[in-house]
């Protein structure tokens, strides 16, 4: 189990590595949040983050039929990507940790690495645009099956809906910014959350 554990971490620093080459590059850490997980039973400390600025129109009115849906409170929810290089962490089991306060929802993910520093809600180049407010990255520290521990950057994002695609747009160090689709779907009350 460990010696595989070695090799899929060493696979993923080679990937790293070609990664900090050719599309986006390791980082700086800012504030710090713990996140324990194994499989599917991860927990995360979620910290409140703002509604999206630019949500407007059909995007905004689902956004608040799908919270309103959801009582206020703690969800595990899937959060899948366009991208096999931008992913939550393997620890996590695909998911996040969803808050629903007062009908905004925030999911709140832990990354492979540190190698993405910051995120936007929408594209690439709207993220370098004068006023962008960028999503900054927290330390998060997720726990394999194996016992094993690694700290690695998480972010709050914002959820515009539920089970729709929307823009998220990421950056690493080297400064180049890419545009992905990220869909949040499938909440379920989270572990702490239905046991109380």
């Amino acid at each position: 189990m460990i010696q595989k554990r070695m090799i899929k971490r060493f696979a993923a620093a080679a990937l790293a590595a070609g990664l900090c080459l050719g599309v986006a590059a390791c980082g700086s850490k800012a504030e710090s949040s713990s996140v324990s997980g194994s499989g599917a039973a991860a927990s995360s400390s979620v910290t409140e983050a703002a509604a999206p600025a630019d949500v407007t129109g059909a995007a905004a009115s689902s956004s608040a039929a799908d919270a309103a849906e959801l009582a206020d409170g703690t969800y595990d929810a899937d959060f899948t990507t366009d991208s096999k290089m931008f992913h939550v962490n393997e620890a996590m089991d695909g998911k996040g940790k969803l808050t629903v306060r007062d009908g905004v929802m925030t999911i709140h993910i832990s990354l492979a690495s540190e190698n993405i520093v910051n995120l936007f809600e929408g594209t690439a180049e709207d993220a370098q645009k004068e006023g962008a407010k960028l999503l900054e990255p927290t330390t998060d520290t997720v726990k394999y099956d194996d016992g094993t521990t690694e700290e690695v950057y998480g972010f709050d994002v914002p959820v515009p809906a539920l089970d729709q695609e929307f823009d998220l747009a990421l950056v690493g160090t080297k400064g180049k910014w890419y545009s992905h689709k990220v869909r949040v779907s499938n909440p379920t009350p989270a572990e702490d959350q239905a046991a109380g």
